[in-house]
C-alpha cells in the first residue's frame, strides 16, 4: 500500500514522512485539515510529532487534496485503540508475534488455530503493514491469560520467528 502512496511524495521527502504518519495512526484528512477520529490536530502538534517544520504539514494536506486518489484514501482513515500495553491490567495477554515474512500468509490462522484448540478467545489482533513498519509484528490480544505451555506451539507455527507474551 505504501509504495502506491509513495509515489505521489517521491519529490517531497518531507511531505512523505507526514503522510506516513497520518497512515500509521489512522489520521485522515477533512476540510484542509488533520483528525484523529472526531479531534482536530493541530498543524503544529502533528509537525512536532513528525520532526517537521508545520509548513511541511500545511503542504502535505494541499498534496493529498490536490489528488482525488489521495483525498478519498485519507479520507476514509481511522484511529484504532491498541490494547496490548492495557491488556494485563484487565488480566488478558498480549501475544506478540515476529514473522520470518510479514507477507507470508497464514501467520494468523496458525497462531489463531493454536489459542482456539487451547478454548482462549481473541479479544483483538493487529498487524502492521510490512509497507509502513520496519518491523511488522503480529498483535494478539486474548480474553485470558495464555499458559506457559502454549508458548512453545506458538513459537512452531508456521512463518512465526518470535514469540512474546506480555
Amino acid at each position: 500500500m505504501w509504495d502506491k502512496i509513495a509515489n505521489y511524495f517521491e519529490k517531497y521527502p518531507s511531505q512523505a514522512k507526514v503522510a506516513r504518519y497520518l497512515l500509521k495512526y489512522g489520521l485522515r484528512i477533512d476540510r484542509n485539515r488533520v483528525y484523529c477520529g472526531d479531534v482536530l490536530i493541530a498543524d503544529s502538534a502533528l509537525a512536532r510529532a513528525a520532526g517537521v517544520d508545520r509548513r511541511v504539514v500545511k503542504s502535505t494536506v494541499e498534496t493529498i487534496k490536490g489528488d482525488q486518489t489521495l483525498q478519498k484514501f485519507f479520507s476514509q482513515l481511522l484511529p484504532t485503540n491498541h490494547l496490548k500495553n492495557a491488556a494485563s491490567v484487565m488480566g488478558w495477554s498480549a501475544i506478540e508475534i515476529v514473522p520470518m515474512n510479514a507477507h507470508e500468509p497464514g501467520i494468523i490462522s496458525g497462531v489463531a488455530d493454536i489459542l482456539m484448540r487451547s478454548n482462549i478467545s481473541i479479544r483483538q489482533a493487529i498487524v502492521d503493514d510490512p509497507m509502513t513498519s520496519e518491523e511488522p509484528r503480529l498483535f494478539i490480544v486474548t480474553d485470558s491469560m495464555v499458559p506457559s505451555d502454549i508458548i512453545p506451539l506458538i513459537r512452531q507455527a508456521k512463518g512465526v520467528r518470535g514469540v512474546t507474551i506480555y
